[in-house]
């Protein structure tokens, strides 16, 4: 009980810290998550090797910390959670999740520019534990750490085939990874912004990243969200980038949510999850639909809140979101907390089954 009231004590009381990306087709998502057999060239091997870690996992029996039996909340249902702890020094900070199409195996990234990647276990429909993680330092184009030149808060990520896109938060900067040459060992190659993106402000810059996949509208854009980015009338700046018709659109900001991540499902519904802090009224998260069609260079899109939450269910700092669909055709949305790496806070893995 102590632990939880003085967690619960310091989100309320500190708004420090609170700062996957489309759903690819099935092949583009399975190559992406599954690490290369690629023979490494020679000059690879002098980067830093990716190492194995332990994770260890609790799990988080119901979200509603005051009534057990309730899994329903807005259009979600609560399946299964986890609390992931590791000895491991640099685990923390998760601020984006990919999942395979199987929502089994994942690439996951920290604020401070390092790579997890491994499998969900699950047993039935419940996530229990992760196996075979490994964690290892992004590289830049140089092949060494991005933080050696100073590039921390890697803060968004989405997946386009073997490429796999990583927005730098406080440096406004853009990398693009090709994971057909060495998995996580791939150099980053810097993407060119819009001068617009580059102008964002410091530690609230793009947060969210979705790759448009074949057979949707905007098929092959990058849709990048910043975090509280604000053009003239309050609304959060974002981009399209590249596709058929680049531009620089907004988001509707309402109730003062920030942007933390979105990700794209196969019905074209673009879902924004979201949070905010108040010293009145603590932390809470949201998620937003939003139509894929709607966006368009110039318009300020909008849409319905179709989940919510705040500190009396199971939230954290929730900075990462992603879907994947079952055998049996349940739409899965997972949810990552960021736990800044404080003693206080929690990395959280949360799955929920969306209920139309």
């Amino acid at each position: 009980m102590g632990e939880t009231v003085s967690r619960r004590h310091f989100l309320k009381s500190t708004a420090a810290g609170l700062s996957f990306a489309a759903l690819p087709d099935l092949a583009s998502a399975q190559f992406a998550t599954k690490p290369s057999r690629r023979p490494l060239a020679a000059d690879e091997y002098s980067a830093a090797r990716p190492v194995s870690i332990e994770v260890n996992a609790r799990p988080v029996p119901s979200f509603d910390t005051s009534d057990p039996q309730r899994v329903r909340f807005g259009k979600l249902e609560y399946r299964s959670g986890l609390v992931l702890t590791s000895s491991f020094r640099g685990f923390g900070g998760l601020s984006g999740l990919r999942l395979d199409p199987k929502g089994e195996r994942f690439i996951a990234i920290s604020d401070k520019g390092m790579w997890f990647t491994g499998r969900i276990r699950y047993r039935g429909r419940d996530m229990i534990g992760l196996d075979d993680v490994e964690a290892a330092p992004m590289l830049g184009p140089d092949g060494r750490p991005i933080t050696a030149r100073g590039w921390f808060d890697s803060e968004s990520i989405a997946l386009d085939g073997s490429l796999v896109y990583i927005g730098l938060e406080r440096v406004n900067q853009l990398l693009r990874f090709d994971f057909s040459k060495g998995f996580t060992r791939a150099r980053g190659e810097v993407v060119p912004l819009p001068p617009a993106a580059r102008r964002l402000p410091y530690n609230k810059g793009l947060e969210a990243l979705v790759m448009v996949p074949k057979g949707l509208p905007l098929a092959g854009t990058l849709i990048a969200i910043s975090e509280r980015g604000l053009d003239a009338d309050g609304n959060l700046i974002a981009f399209l980038i590249g596709g058929p018709n680049p531009g620089q659109f907004s988001v509707r900001r309402t109730n003062n949510f920030d942007v933390s991540d979105a990700v794209l499902l196969r019905s074209g519904e673009l879902l924004v999850l979201e949070r905010k802090f108040s010293l009145l009224e603590g932390v809470g998260i949201r998620i937003r639909q939003i139509p894929l069609a709607s966006l368009a260079p110039g318009a300020v899109v909008d849409g319905p809140a179709i989940f919510g939450a705040d500190l009396g269910e199971e939230i954290d700092n929730m900075e990462g979101i992603d879907a994947h669909i079952t055998g049996d055709g349940e739409t899965m949305l997972t949810m990552v907390s960021d736990d800044n790496f404080s003693m206080i806070q929690r990395t959280l893995l949360l799955q929920f089954a969306l209920v139309e």
